[in-house]
């Protein structure tokens, strides 16, 4: 009888891969660390070195339209003509001078004191939604806190009225949709969709923005609506911008909590050490985020042809990042599959939210909402759980995303 270990599957989106990566970050960070997957026709980068100074390297572009346009090969571009109008403005889509003067405008509601004030918000609306469930003794997290947290905060902190909130909430869910689809997914119907939710954001905020510059407040879109004024950002520069953030930071602020609490439930060890000394809650949402990464991979392009650890990577291949892997390289981080909320994370440092210019700009607003969300739910519900007759239901269905569609608890 052999003793040797079953070979790994080498397919990224296998559902067996999807479910459990792990084994074959492991297996091409050793191995095969600039590998080219068939089946998503893509470079896909795992170890720590590579993928940090990938972020940083000219020669791979952030403008990735060729991946939406890929897409939706056969339906013709105009099925998403919207879509790319806007995407083509946002920040995460321009390079050099462009980028820093959108993201320098735009990060005029991100400054360390504008999120400091953010604080007594996000507490409140996880105190309120807490105790709409808490009589029940069971919820399920995903629907009833971690869906609707990071939306009620980030639309606050834009200025959007308390019952426009649940309009944003399907808007970016159109938006994750076609973003990550799922295999085999209707991507006709999805291009529709995304196309339609652009459509309709825009127009709402084109109506906020005017409101707001005939009376503007001290929310981050007053803010940016005065670099627009002062001629530093068109105004459907402004727009595309604003639908960002709504976007980003409603989708992965809600799977990253979702997961970290998961994790957290998952190694009650930890969770103890965690309740005995409070003070360990930045380092423990610091190991959520290096953990399970909300957004295991992100993208780029090759600007020109060059060559990685001896493989040619050609202009135009799409190359994924696989922030998720780096984070578990063992050459940076000690142990990388233990789950350790006492990691010295701030010296030895996760790229969950990237790095170099394009590093996410709402990383630290994300980091309060975890540390507000993770200790206000669990000084509320001390005694909480996985249910036990409800498994948690993964996202698995793709690789840009990762998260629960629920995640069944009781107290």
């Amino acid at each position: 009888m052999s003793s040797e270990a079953p070979a790994v599957d080498l397919n990224l989106v296998s559902p067996q891969n999807l479910l459990n990566p792990v084994p074959l970050y492991h297996e091409l960070r050793k191995n095969d660390p600039v590998h080219w997957s068939p089946a998503v026709n893509a470079w896909f980068l795992t170890r720590y070195d590579d993928v940090s100074a990938a972020f940083r390297d000219s020669r791979l572009s952030a403008e990735r339209s060729k991946f939406f346009e890929y897409q939706i090969q056969g339906l013709g571009p105009q099925v998403i003509e919207e879509f790319m109008r806007t995407i083509r403005l946002q920040m995460f889509m321009r390079e050099g001078p462009d980028h820093v003067r959108l993201r320098r405008q735009t990060g005029t509601g991100f400054t360390p004191q504008k999120l400091d004030e953010m604080r007594p918000s996000v507490q409140r609306i996880m105190k309120e939604l807490l105790e709409r469930v808490y009589p029940l003794g069971h919820m399920d997290l995903v629907k009833d806190i971690a869906y609707q947290m990071p939306t009620l905060a980030i639309a606050e902190l834009l200025g959007i009225p308390p019952e426009d909130r649940d309009r944003f909430r399907g808007w970016s869910d159109a938006l994750a949709a076609f973003s990550a689809p799922g295999v085999g997914a209707d991507m006709t119907q999805l291009a529709r969709d995304v196309n339609q939710a652009i459509t309709e954001m825009k127009q709402y905020l084109d109506r906020v923005v005017e409101q707001r510059r005939q009376a503007p407040g001290r929310d981050a879109l007053s803010l940016m609506l005065q670099a627009q004024d002062a001629g530093r950002m068109s105004a459907d520069e402004l727009v595309a911008n604003a639908i960002l953030i709504l976007f980003a930071g409603h989708t992965t602020t809600t799977d990253q909590l979702s997961n970290g609490v998961y994790d957290l439930l998952t190694h009650p060890e930890q969770l103890q050490k965690l309740r005995e000394d409070p003070s360990l809650l930045g380092s423990a949402v610091e190991e959520m985020l290096r953990f399970t990464p909300a957004v295991p991979f992100v993208f780029r392009v090759a600007a020109t042809s060059f060559e990685l650890r001896g493989k040619t990577i050609r202009q135009g291949d799409m190359v994924f990042l696989s922030m998720s892997a780096a984070n578990r390289d063992p050459s940076v981080f000690p142990e990388p599959d233990r789950f350790d909320i006492t990691r010295d994370s701030y010296r030895q440092k996760h790229i969950t939210f990237g790095f170099g210019p394009h590093h996410c700009m709402g990383g630290d607003l994300a980091r309060r909402e975890l540390e507000i969300g993770v200790s206000t739910l669990f000084e509320r519900m001390p005694n909480l759980r996985l249910d036990e007759t409800r498994p948690p239901q993964p996202k698995i269905h793709g690789l840009t995303f990762r998260g629960f569609h629920s995640l069944p608890v009781t107290w």
